[in-house]
């Protein structure tokens, strides 16, 4: 049987290391060192996920465009190589899931694979030869495959005089100097109170701080209550989802000087280091927490403990440490 090796994406921390080093004016091959790639690999990044409006790589547009376009492959035609679609067919009709069938390849054919999402998206393609016997073999054999989120339309923003993440300074986008912030809400099931995260790039510093709801004035007022308090060098910019309690960030620039951005709708990706903090923050507050409850002293403590951490990526300081420093220094 003759099959062929999958290509391996490149990954979102792979790309966040080719803007950099590629602002920083390295050469491609060198580049590709850095991250393990052969340099045609960097060489045809560039090329193609290159801002053509910005003139640019920046890291947002360039994992855009990369995730539509593996959307775009993801309705042509799948499995053309005969063996392998012969593989697929066979273990289908023995009762197997393309979960097995993918796992099992790999120990049948070592350094070889084919993932259960590529057969799912041939069974179901319109052009698949016996499409309907092919489904019917799968457990759960629906006609129709349920959406998982790719291809979903973009809602209506609500946030008037938004500016794009794409248009934010390369500065905040590969976390060349600290200012530059992520914010979101995490919210209660059990009541109306919720969390105003606020989590800067660089340092990953976390400010932490309660609000009675979830709305445009409170989120307005706590962010610009927080950043006035920080030092100039740490206001820069902050990017934001595009919920309506993000509505008030003409007043948080015009109050701070901090430039607010918005992320693409569905990109949580895009505020990644939000993200992850907000995990940390949950670690201490599951989801099934009612905020009413928890006191500004219980929050600052939380705020306390994650920034007095260390981290990995921080090579092992603190956000504490790391901003405080850079602060120091200057930025």
């Amino acid at each position: 049987m003759s099959l062929e090796k999958r290509y391996e994406h490149l990954k979102m921390e792979e790309r966040e290391v080719i803007g950099q080093m590629y602002w920083a004016g390295n050469r491609v091959s060198e580049i590709a060192r850095a991250i393990g790639r052969d340099k045609s690999t960097v060489s045809r990044e560039l090329k193609r996920n290159s801002s053509a409006q910005y003139k640019r790589y920046t890291l947002c547009q360039a994992h855009r465009r990369a995730e539509e376009r593996r959307t775009m492959a993801s309705k042509r035609y799948r499995l053309k190589n005969t063996a392998i679609r012969q593989y697929v067919h066979d273990r289908l009709e023995l009762g197997w899931s393309p979960e097995l069938i993918a796992g099992r390849l790999s120990l049948e054919h070592p350094g070889l694979s084919i993932s259960h999402e590529a057969i799912y998206q041939y069974i179901y393609h319109p052009e698949t030869e016996g499409r309907e016997t092919l489904i019917a073999f799968l457990c759960r054999g629906h006609r129709k495959r349920k959406n998982k989120g790719i291809g979903r339309k973009e809602q209506r923003t609500k946030i008037p005089n938004r500016v794009s993440i794409e248009e934010r300074p390369v500065e905040a986008e590969y976390r060349f100097e600290i200012g530059h912030w992520e914010g979101d809400s995490l919210v209660s099931r059990k009541s109306l109170a919720a969390l105003n995260s606020l989590t800067e790039r660089k340092s990953r510093l976390l400010l932490l701080t309660k609000i009675n709801r979830k709305t445009a004035q409170e989120t307005t007022d706590v962010v610009v209550g927080r950043f006035v308090e920080m030092p100039e060098a740490m206001r820069k910019t902050l990017t934001m989802d595009n919920g309506t309690e993000n509505a008030g960030h003409e007043d948080i620039t015009a109050q701070t000087g901090v430039n607010c951005y918005f992320a693409r709708p569905y990109a949580s990706w895009q505020r990644g280091t939000n993200e992850h903090i907000n995990g940390l923050v949950r670690r201490h507050l599951p989801k099934a927490t009612d905020f009413s409850k928890i006191t500004d002293e219980q929050i600052a403590r939380i705020e306390w403990l994650i920034n007095n951490r260390p981290m990995k990526c921080l090579g092992f300081k603190t956000p504490f440490e790391v901003a405080s420093k850079a602060v120091a220094l200057g930025g």
